[in-house]
């Protein structure tokens, strides 16, 4: 019984150190290809942070702009909470839709779940890019990018929880005679209400976050005013709006936390 259980660990060993290998042999040849050098980018390491450590240290100067920077990341929250919570809806919709267990079937599901799988397959700089052309840069495309992507996510994210809390309740409900819009709301809403909300908090911190980078293609919010002062050389400047978004995401993830919390 003890050969038997140290050959286990000893293969368990072994894979676990050839799957190492593979990657490090991946990385090596990868970096190869690219021209990265390791050794190098490890030795510029300490240089690089004692640049950012004097260049990006917002300065008393800097705090002149702390209107205009708080303005923008307000109008950037918004933004982001309006896609978040409009996509989520719609998302809730398709996803009923969609479901296994409550949804129409045939081609309707198969649709949902296409369409899904498209939107959130497609990063949000690239449906930025695809907007600019029709839209130009305005808060506008950067509320539909948002809104797009965070559409295809929460749409796969509410099929799944769907099909996976309301089996039983649904069955249940078709054994006494319900129809389909009663089933969806005795049953599909209420066990689902809190998977649907925690997942559209989630949503709300990750846009945040996506929004910056939007907001400097699109030339509006937050993003515009780091570019603006970024590509100014006025490193202090961006510096404190580094640290307000930094707070900003703290601050929703905090919350959102303190939500998930009462809810559950």
């Amino acid at each position: 019984m003890e050969a038997v259980g140290g050959q286990f660990f000893r293969r368990r060993s072994l894979s676990i150190v050839a799957v190492f290998l593979v990657f490090v042999i991946a990385n090596a040849l990868a970096g190869g290809y690219v021209g990265f050098d390791f050794v190098a980018s490890i030795a510029d390491i300490p240089a690089g942070i004692a640049w950012m450590a004097s260049n990006f240290v917002p300065s008393v100067e800097s705090f002149e702009k702390i209107g205009q920077i708080l303005s923008s990341l307000g109008s950037t929250v918004l933004v982001s909470i309006a896609a978040s919570c409009t996509a989520a809806a719609l998302a809730f919709a398709f996803a009923v839709l969609g479901s296994r267990s409550v949804g129409i079937g045939g081609p309707v599901s198969v649709a949902v779940r296409a369409i899904a799988s498209l939107f959130r397959n497609i990063p949000v700089v690239a449906w930025a890019f695809i907007l600019l052309f029709s839209f130009k840069q305005s808060e506008f495309t950067g509320f539909f990018a948002l809104f797009l992507t965070s559409f295809g996510y929460l749409t796969r994210c509410y099929l799944e929880s769907i099909d996976e809390v309301s089996g039983g309740s649904v069955e249940a409900l078709r054994a006494t005679g319900a129809g389909y819009f009663p089933i969806v709301a005795q049953a599909v809403v209420p066990m689902s209400i809190t998977s649907v909300i925690s997942w559209v908090l989630y949503m709300i911190e990750t846009n945040i976050r996506d929004a910056t980078l939007i907001g400097i293609l699109t030339g509006t919010g937050i993003g515009f005013v780091f570019d603006l002062y970024y590509k100014s050389f006025r490193y202090d400047i961006a510096g404190l709006v580094i640290v307000m978004i930094v707070i900003a995401v703290i601050v929703c993830e905090a919350v959102s936390n303190y939500v998930r919390r009462q809810i559950i």
